[in-house]
């Protein structure tokens, strides 16, 4: 589909500029603070331009506030109006963020599309043909490198699909019409930065419709604090030098609190009889406890070791389970959701030869729609259950919820939400 973008005639924005340049010298005199994760630390009267109670500011109006407050921040005048030449406000952009697809696939079907046999071999080949720049990262971050890998793999398809979205564009866009144009706001200053110091050309700087940016898709912000010139040519290019990707992942991961010659986990057989109200990313235990309640790694053998670790369950009891320690959550500050981190985890585990997944998923179960989880949640809700509040999110509070319901009706408390449960659900309500 064509990309539908409204943007300002050339001799309009060239005057624009010009009167931009006559207000050079003047500053909001506030900054946002960028943070390691993206967002600001508060917001600016010129970073709320816009409030439920207030009218959006012209747009040119709004850019001259924005070119201040870049200036304001150091960054140089020619950067942003090179930036601006020919910034376009793209409808697509808007219509991605406003109508992102509901996720209607359950765990299994994931990672049966993230973890396929064709990224596998892919993976394999990267590390071979890479094998001396991925040790070398390796060793020195102490991060694997078929944790790199993977998350190449993941993020870009080991860099075929890094995305075609202009990133000032897209970040244009989203902060001054996305549903979080503060946020946005401080990651398109952030992208300012970047290229006001030399490390790409606007014209290269591309990502998704969100931003993201390169091979392994960094938000500014992220780019600010970890990009690294690994191959010494003077720019951080997480776009076209691998050595500067694999760097740059590499002391993300590290800063996220990769321990190194540690595992991000097993699959783990669990006894009958388990607690599945212990099956929870939040409750974590020594991995001692755990051999003690009868938990096994899922190949045989005896559990390992005495770190912290949690039972991770995905598809309750019918379904593997993970012990998963604290590189796990090193993963998933990288993405929050479990199905990707479990992914990236697994994908690395393939690619070194390690056995993919033993157990079997409960493959007849239907994923909930959006709409059935919310009446899920309200159902849970309206006996008092406490699931939080309904938003179609299946999070901690909900499986929680769902656990207090099985108990009820004498089913395994696993917290794995069904259409059979929904039903059990309308009959109890």
């Amino acid at each position: 589909m064509r990309t539908l973008s409204r943007t300002l005639p050339r001799h309009s924005a060239r005057l624009l500029l010009v009167a931009l340049l006559l207000a050079g010298c003047q500053s909001t005199g506030v900054t946002a603070p960028v943070t390691a994760e993206g967002g600001a630390s508060s917001a600016s009267p010129a970073s709320a331009v816009q409030t439920a109670a207030q009218p959006r500011l012209p747009f040119p109006d709004w850019l001259r506030a924005l070119r201040a407050e870049a200036l304001g921040q150091g960054i140089r005048a020619k950067t942003f109006d090179r930036a601006f030449e020919r910034v376009k406000l793209s409808d697509r952009v808007v219509e991605l963020d406003s109508s992102q697809p509901e996720s209607t696939r359950q765990v299994w079907q994931y990672l049966d599309s993230a973890v396929n046999e064709k990224r596998v071999q892919n993976g394999r080949r990267k590390l071979q043909e890479n094998a001396a720049l991925l040790n070398r990262i390796s060793q020195r971050s102490g991060v694997p490198a078929e944790i790199l890998v993977a998350f190449w793999g993941m993020e870009s398809d080991f860099g075929n699909s890094t995305g075609g979205f202009s990133v000032i564009d897209a970040l244009t866009t989203l902060a001054y019409e996305g549903r979080r144009a503060a946020y946005f706001r401080t990651e398109l200053l952030a992208a300012l930065r970047i290229l006001d110091s030399g490390d790409i050309a606007p014209e290269r700087m591309s990502g998704s419709w969100a931003g993201a940016m390169g091979q392994t898709q960094f938000m500014p912000t992220i780019f600010l604090r970890h990009a690294m010139d690994e191959d010494g040519d003077g720019h951080r290019d997480i776009w076209g030098s691998l050595p500067d990707v694999m760097a740059s992942t590499a002391k993300f991961v590290q800063a996220n609190g990769w321990r190194s010659g540690e595992r991000w986990g097993q699959e783990v057989r669990l006894p009958d009889g388990f607690p599945y109200d212990q099956a929870e990313y939040t409750i974590v235990k020594p991995v001692s406890e755990w051999r003690r309640m009868g938990v096994l790694p899922a190949g045989g053998g005896e559990l390992a070791g005495d770190n912290p670790a949690a039972i991770l369950v995905l598809a309750g009891h019918q379904g593997p389970a993970f012990l998963v320690h604290e590189n796990f959550r090193a993963i998933m500050r990288y993405n929050p959701a479990t199905s990707y981190s479990l992914a990236v985890a697994l994908l690395a585990d393939r690619m070194a030869d390690r056995p993919g997944v033993v157990g079997s998923w409960p493959r007849q179960e239907p994923a909930l729609s959006k709409d059935e989880r919310m009446e899920l949640q309200q159902r849970l809700a309206a006996l008092g259950l406490e699931p939080g509040t309904p938003d179609g999110i299946v999070g901690a509070n909900t499986r929680n919820a769902v656990r207090r319901f099985q108990a009820t009706i004498g089913a395994v408390p696993d917290g794995f939400a069904t259409k059979g449960l929904l039903d059990r659900l309308r009959q109890a309500s």
